[in-house]
């Protein structure tokens, strides 16, 4: 049962990392990375069942990691929220800002 648990939390993780590089928009991008943390909350519940009841140290991690995802949430929504007001646009590729202020720099510094 554990080498199952921890397949589902692999497969959890796998299927997260590669639609997070794979999607275009930031509040997609958001939801798999919550994706990502679950599957490492699957696998610490299933270590910690793994290796008795006196240990619970995988429930403990879990725990926090629920316990700041609402906190994680509203700080991306906040990222959001900004960009959108600033770009009129939350996807990721249209994003160029840093290359615009680094060519910025380019052109105002004295060689």
């Amino acid at each position: 049962m554990f080498e199952h648990e921890l397949f589902l939390g692999a497969l959890f993780f796998c299927i997260g990392i590669y639609a997070f590089i794979a999607s275009r928009y930031m509040v997609k991008a958001f939801m798999w990375l919550e994706l990502i943390f679950n599957a490492d909350n699957v696998t610490f519940v299933a270590s910690s069942n793994y290796l008795g009841i006196q240990q619970i140290k995988g429930e403990f991690f879990s725990g926090s990691v629920i316990v700041t995802g609402p906190i994680e949430v509203a700080i991306e929504l906040a990222i959001v929220l900004a960009i959108y007001r600033n770009r009129k646009s939350i996807r990721i590729d249209e994003f160029d800002l840093l290359k615009r202020q680094q060519r910025q720099l380019n052109r105002n510094t004295f060689m």
